[in-house]
């Protein structure tokens, strides 16, 4: 998904407080739609909302639908597009078209169901909500659907009505190295949706003042590093230029699942790094994972331009693979 929104985590709520709730989760799209298949929108018994299928073109329709479905406790699937009167009615623009699935919380989706799903959430651990629209069914999957997972895409299984809904952990970006780079990547990677942290032991860089609103850790980095964790869904860039720091949460990188290692240096200093990893007994598999020098080559110069290279890269990979 697009975001961690806690669209299950408050239908949940809302279920359990006895006002009613349920799910409603983008399952195609077609044309220039507003938001992600797996996109959801969260609506109570008494019509409120949290998240989006569409960015407020369709919402209103689907509120509507969500509450006649929660009334007769029965799923409900829904069309939007330009051939679509009701449509052009709740202001679906450009040619768009969205199908969307609205499920009651408790008759469609049970309240285990759904807890189990919030839960994993929760612990960061991938998980996808399949619905087989046909029989009805509904489970959840830790394993299996690599592909989607990695790519963070919610679909129909091929030539089935069986949907999978993709839950992956938010994106995370941890940065090692309070330098002016990292300054600029920060609120970048914000706006590209990751949960930044940045990691620096030097308290007169690692200063509040000059991250305003961010979470800094004066930790020694292979401490930090480790007690942040490095999963499927997190980015690691080391920015310091100084191996004392660098290399300890380096080594800490090569041993996880962490989607993305980027280190700042030239050529020639990654192969002083790649020296001082071999020594330690790294494979030139695992040294290989590491993206050095940092960033996509667009001759950027300047910290703004390589923090730019440095999220292209990371968009990059995530995407489209190493």
């Amino acid at each position: 998904m697009d975001r961690f929104d806690n669209a299950p985590e408050t239908a949940l709520g809302w279920h359990r407080s006895g006002i009613g709730a349920a799910l409603a989760t983008v399952t195609e799209t077609w044309g220039s739609a507003p938001r992600r298949v797996g996109s959801q929108l969260a609506i109570s018994g008494q019509g409120e909302i949290v998240g989006s299928v569409s960015g407020g073109c369709v919402e209103g329709a689907v509120i509507v639908e969500a509450l006649e479905a929660l009334e007769s406790g029965t799923m409900r699937e829904l069309e939007f597009g330009v051939s679509d009167q009701d449509a052009f009615a709740v202001g679906l623009a450009c040619g768009g078209t969205i199908r969307i699935l609205v499920e009651p919380v408790g008759a469609v989706m049970t309240e285990a169901l759904l807890a189990d799903l919030v839960e994993a959430r929760a612990g960061r651990r991938p998980v996808a909500y399949v619905a087989d629209l046909d029989s009805g069914a509904r489970h959840l999957v830790h394993d299996g659907y690599p592909d989607r997972f990695r790519m963070d895409r919610s679909g129909f299984a091929e030539g089935t009505r069986s949907f999978a809904a993709i839950h992956n952990p938010p994106l995370r970006l941890i940065v090692v190295g309070a330098v002016h780079i990292a300054q600029a990547l920060v609120p970048m990677a914000r706006i590209a949706g990751y949960d930044p942290v940045v990691i620096d032991p030097r308290e007169t860089f690692g200063a509040a003042v000059r991250f305003p609103g961010e979470r800094v850790v004066n930790d020694w980095p292979d401490e930090a590093v480790e007690a942040e964790g490095l999963d499927q869904r997190t980015a690691l860039v080391l920015l310091t230029h100084d191996p004392k720091l660098d290399d300890p949460a380096l080594e800490k990188a090569l041993r996880s699942g962490c989607f993305y290692i980027g280190a700042l240096g030239s050529s020639r200093t990654h192969g002083k790094r790649v020296a001082r990893l071999e020594s330690l007994g790294f494979s030139a598999s695992e040294i290989g994972r590491i993206h050095a020098p940092i960033g996509l080559d667009i001759g950027a110069s300047g910290p703004s331009e390589i923090a730019v290279s440095i999220i292209a890269e990371m968009t990059r990979v995530l995407r489209k693979g190493a």
